[in-house]
């Protein structure tokens, strides 16, 4: 068994960051290379600029049911977005939850998050940082001995959560992951988190830690594992004890073996080389464990994102890592700037920077994102039926209602 490139690849939220930075009206850069200040762990780093610095435009709800509403670019089978924050409110949905039913979507449905589970993992990392179990600049081969080859450089938590680890690519897949039969029928796979990581253990370093950025599901894993050493529980039961039972999060699971979705749900669709579209919403998601496996619906995540960023589940240094980007040498592995703090993703458009999370899982494209001083959140999810750099059109369409005047 092995894992197709998209299983392991943010599609979307890598064509966020990037295409949608370069498209901002603002000063080229200007999202991207805020001004030095201190690393919460010590030395230089990029921070966000200061909460409330642009004001968001007045809703634009004639434009946002647009971007909602058109099915076709790419082809989706349901849609539904939320936004929120102190600048206005609005819910849409499109779409049908069921094709076989023709149950139209409503916004209490649940869907598959994919990475923003990152965030969730991150929070807990950070919460056992704050608890002085862990420190971020500890190297994780002292607190998971033997986890990786002893041949590897020192890797920090830090580096781990913000994305700049350096581990080795995974190895091809033994089927065509360009193949939707193929992929269906590798949908119940079974793996263990030791299977997981055990694929980056053999080739070399992609880069010396902390010397650039490329996003890889894998350092979630790990992180999941280091949850797992200090609480003594699965990670899925410490995200639900830190954070879902706190909040009263009751639609968020980490469903761990059960390829199956609970309670009222958007049904996710793969569309196969005959044109039709097979149901893939049952789908065995321990190839994410960690890093991308858990269901949530708009409005539980909107509420986790008011309490992070309200400062609700971390303290003060801690919530800070979450918006501190590497040093301004720190370049993704394109020559890009670096995007990723620890657990969130930043962009800017049109003057507007923004904070969140996007994730992915065959049939299902979602994120979370919100300005610092929560003037604007929004929260979407929608239902492609091809994987691939087209769904990106989705997500730019909403973020340019959002944050166009």
């Amino acid at each position: 068994m092995s894992l197709s490139p998209l299983s392991r690849r943010d599609v979307v939220g890598a064509a966020l960051s990037g295409a949608v930075v370069a498209a901002t009206a603002g000063p080229a850069g200007a999202a991207s290379r805020p001004a030095p200040a201190p690393s919460p762990g010590g030395g230089p780093a990029r921070r966000s600029p200061s909460a409330g610095a642009v004001p968001v435009p007045p809703l634009n709800v004639p434009a946002l049911r647009a971007a909602l509403a058109d099915l076709e670019h790419p082809q989706l089978t349901a849609a539904q977005l939320r936004v929120s924050g102190s600048a206005g409110r609005w819910c849409g949905t499109e779409g049908v939850a069921d094709r076989a039913t023709g149950r139209a979507v409503h916004e209490r449905d649940t869907f598959r998050i994919g990475s923003i589970t990152k965030a969730f993992v991150a929070t807990v990392v950070l919460q056992l940082a704050a608890e002085r179990r862990l420190s971020p600049e500890q190297p994780v081969q002292r607190l998971l001995p033997g986890v990786l080859p002893s041949r590897f450089p020192p890797i920090t938590v830090s580096q781990l959560l913000n994305h700049t680890s350096g581990l080795p690519d995974e190895p091809d897949p033994p089927y065509d992951p360009s193949s939707p039969e193929d992929i269906a029928r590798h949908r119940y796979d079974r793996w263990t988190p030791e299977q997981l990581v055990a694929q980056v253990s053999h080739g070399p370093m992609k880069f010396t830690p902390g010397t650039k950025q490329e996003y890889r599901g894998i350092n979630y894993v790990l992180l999941a594992l280091l949850i797992e050493r200090l609480t003594g529980c699965r990670y899925g039961e410490a995200i639900t004890h830190r954070i879902l039972r706190p909040l009263d999060l009751r639609h968020t699971t980490v469903p761990g073996n059960d390829p199956r979705i609970h309670w009222p749900h958007v049904h996710g669709y793969l569309r196969m080389t005959d044109g039709s579209l097979l149901d893939i919403t049952r789908f065995d998601q321990s190839a994410a464990w960690g890093e991308g496996e858990m269901i949530s619906r708009t409005g539980d995540l909107d509420r986790f994102l008011t309490a992070l960023f309200s400062g609700e589940l971390l303290p003060p240094p801690e919530l800070e890592r979450m918006f501190t980007l590497p040093p301004d040498e720190v370049r993704m592995v394109d020559g890009t700037p670096a995007r990723y703090a620890a657990g969130l993703q930043t962009f800017t458009l049109n003057g507007i920077t923004l904070w969140g999370k996007t994730g992915e899982r065959y049939g299902y494209s979602s994120a979370m994102f919100a300005t610092r001083d929560q003037q604007r959140r929004v929260v979407f999810s929608f239902n492609p039926t091809r994987r691939d750099a087209t769904q990106a059109q989705v997500s730019q369409r909403i973020a340019e209602a959002l944050t166009k005047a």
